[in-house]
């Protein structure tokens, strides 16, 4: 059972670090530590899909399931199961890469429109 709620909560991580992907440039506009360690996420990010690998939230999850009996629990809950559905999207790749570069321009861009002193 451990491993399950683990293993949810690992997903819900994994969401809340894509949406701080997507706009973690409004908070780390006031905050520097933030906007370092929001723009070394985006590397990361970026870094990942030009080699293909996956993030390592998604082997944790993999591996916690795994580690899961699900004969023996409740197979998921209903806000894990629509969480996934928007993390691990059915997209092409190279959409993927195109979205990603997105993201990193239009945090680029509010990075600059608001320069932290």
């Amino acid at each position: 059972m451990i491993y399950k709620i683990l293993a949810d909560l690992t997903v819900i991580i994994h969401f809340l670090w894509i949406l701080f992907l997507i706009a973690g440039a409004w908070i780390g506009r006031k905050y520097r530590l933030i906007k370092y360690f929001h723009i070394g996420g985006l590397g990361f990010a970026l870094i990942i899909q030009i080699f293909g690998w996956y993030c390592p939230l998604t082997h944790l999850e993999v591996w916690l399931r795994a580690k899961h009996d699900p004969l023996l629990t409740y197979k998921g809950s209903f806000i894990v199961n629509y969480i996934e559905k928007l993390i691990y999207i059915e997209l092409p790749e190279w959409l993927i890469f195109l979205l990603t570069l997105v993201i990193i321009t239009i945090n680029f861009l509010v990075y600059k429109k608001c320069k932290i002193k």
